[in-house]
């Protein structure tokens, strides 16, 4: 007789530091129509199909994060939206009671098209990659990327009427550094939020030295701050960025600083990546593989919740990202879910 799994109790994800969980980042495909420099090498080898979880297992693993306290479920790439039949699983995840915010991070690309089929599943906020406002410089940095699609995909989605829309720059030195007033108007002008990114020293790239390329928050701040006045703002949307008001204007400049001014302590998040490994650190590679569990318990949501807690003992107190050694962690961020 097969032994009946207990009824998970608990409805928090506490780590051993006294952290709750309360925001997941999942990762739906690590297929992407860019080839960022940052993100991945110009000749990735994707997942087998089989190795990727389905849009029904992200659903039963959605459920029981939100059923365990999560209210933040952000789906990722990858590009998300080149994944088949996505709109449909973002419909199922929206309803999940308890869910406070589905959002969804992309480069833009199928916006055109997906931006108002987005808005009636149920995400209420939307992110979107754009480094540069400079067409060559954009495709040097996306490899294949077209700007104007871009830009079509952004005003779609302010058609489309998110709650909020906010733009993510990665500033690499000598690269797009010099472009960063010009992002923060353009994100003012078309009354949008903006964060700037550091980059994150994640799986081997041939393109450029993570080191030499290397611009911190500081420095971006302090670029800033020659053309336009930042204010101290206490707005947090539950993820690491901090955020500044802009004088003159009704939205926010943020700064992801995951080198210069780590967010460790007050870390909220795990991730899970297409091939359903739990990570539970950005830089560091502590992991459960939910996959296994899904797929041995298809029926048994309690199974899943139990590695769900399991895995809160793992969960490590912070990173150790070092700009000196290439690669720090050897998956490519497209693997790890942007």
């Amino acid at each position: 007789m097969n032994a009946v799994s207990p009824i998970i109790n608990t409805n928090k994800l506490i780590d051993k530091f006294g952290r709750q969980v309360t925001y997941v980042r999942i990762s739906v495909t690590d297929r992407c129509d860019f080839r960022c420099v940052y993100c991945m090498s110009e000749d990735m080898e994707f997942l087998p199909r089989e190795e990727v979880l389905s849009l029904e297992e992200i659903t039963r693993l959605s459920k029981a994060f939100v059923e365990m306290g999560v209210t933040k479920i952000r789906i990722t790439g990858g590009e998300p939206l080149v994944r088949k039949d996505i709109v449909n699983m973002l419909a199922d995840v929206a309803k999940l009671e308890g869910l406070e915010e589905l959002v969804i991070t992309t480069n833009g690309s199928q916006l055109t098209k997906l931006a108002h089929p987005l808005k009636e599943a149920g995400v209420k906020r939307i992110n979107i990659s754009l480094d540069s406002l400079d067409a060559d410089k954009f495709k040097k940095v996306t490899r294949v990327g077209d700007l104007n699609t871009v830009l079509e995909g952004i005003q779609a989605a302010k058609k489309a009427g998110f709650e909020k829309i906010k733009l993510n720059a990665v500033i690499l030195k000598n690269r797009n550094h010099d472009e960063v007033n010009s992002l923060v108007q353009f994100a003012m002008k078309e009354g949008l939020d903006i964060s700037f990114i550091e980059e994150m020293p994640l799986g081997a790239i041939e393109s450029h030295s993570r080191q030499e390329a290397y611009y911190s928050s500081d420095e971006i701040k302090r670029d800033i701050e020659q053309q336009f006045e930042l204010l101290p703002s206490t707005k947090n949307t539950g993820g690491p960025a901090r955020y500044y008001g802009v004088k003159g204007y009704d939205n926010l400049v943020g700064f992801i600083s995951p080198h210069s001014h780590n967010f460790c302590d007050t870390c909220n998040r795990v991730r899970v990546t297409a091939s359903g490994l739990l990570l539970l650190c950005l830089g560091q590679e502590h992991s459960m593989d939910l996959k296994q569990v899904l797929r041995a318990n298809p029926t048994d949501l309690n199974k899943v919740k139990e590695a769900l807690i399991e895995s809160m003992d793992i969960k490590p107190k912070g990173h150790d990202f070092d700009m000196t050694e290439q690669p720090v962690i050897f998956r490519h961020m497209s693997v790890t879910g942007g």
